[in-house]
């Protein structure tokens, strides 16, 4: 795999922490935060649409926002759920349009379908879009039972078509992350969650990508709920409001 400067941001004892935005107004800020990699959530693009998550309903709505952010100032990795289709051709087209507009990451997601058709949609991105980051994810602990086994074999084929990362949402023992981050040659990527490791402790047990997912669009809707209800109730609201300037300017 050739080094890229977003693969070189997968450190051993320093992973990469993956905020991961919904829009453009969003994505700027966090890089004005000294983020040097944003990536999408998927769920945020879908609630911000009023279409479903993990649906294959968000195709257009993902490439429009990655065409608007792939030429920005910073390195954009994006959450294509399945690749939108289960065509491994078709996602492999969709791959290359994101990496014709700058992304330079894509993440794809198994939903538990055969093992064998994810793999294949893997290799098909590889051909079509070499130089996109590979971030193959099982959702094994996220939706599924959580067999370590199955984990396992599921990430061993991914990697074998290609992934140049792995990546299990869900999973949160400290013995189960050491083991597969111990066990691959590429980043294990594991989704924070304030109930689990912190991250310090993830750079502890050998993860090398941290990602933030749907976190903090659901943060950003439940402070403009709270928001809403303080001044129903004669408060003045509290926390960080960035002022209309800030958001109305150009990234």
């Amino acid at each position: 795999m050739t080094v890229t400067a977003f693969a070189a941001l997968h450190r051993a004892g320093e992973p990469l922490l993956l905020p991961c935005a919904w829009d453009h107004a969003c994505a700027f800020a966090l890089a004005g935060q000294g983020f040097r990699a944003v990536g999408t959530t998927s769920l945020g693009v879908a609630a911000a649409a009023g279409l479903p998550d993990g649906a294959s309903a968000t195709r257009d709505e993902t490439l429009r926002l990655a065409l608007t952010l792939g030429s920005a100032p910073f390195l954009l990795s994006v959450d294509a759920e399945d690749g939108f289709s289960d065509d491994p051709d078709e996602v492999g087209e969709f791959a290359r349009q994101l990496a014709a507009v700058g992304a330079v990451g894509i993440n794809l997601e198994d939903a538990l379908g055969p093992a064998d058709l994810h793999a294949a949609k893997i290799a098909a991105v590889r051909s079509a879009a070499p130089g996109l980051f590979v971030n193959a994810r099982t959702d094994t602990y996220w939706s599924g039972d959580g067999d370590a086994t199955q984990t396992l074999r599921r990430l061993e084929a991914y990697r074998e078509a290609g992934a140049d990362g792995v990546f299990v949402p869900g999973l949160t023992d400290p013995d189960l992350i050491a083991s597969l981050a111990a066990h691959f040659d590429v980043p294990l990527n594991i989704l924070y969650t304030p109930a689990g490791p912190t991250l310090a402790h993830l750079a502890d047990l050998g993860v090398r990508r941290v990602s933030l997912g749907s976190l903090l669009y659901r943060r950003a809707l439940g402070a403009a709920l709270q928001a809403a209800a303080d001044v129903r109730a004669g408060r003045a609201p509290d926390g960080t409001t960035p002022t209309y300037d800030e958001v109305r300017a150009p990234g």
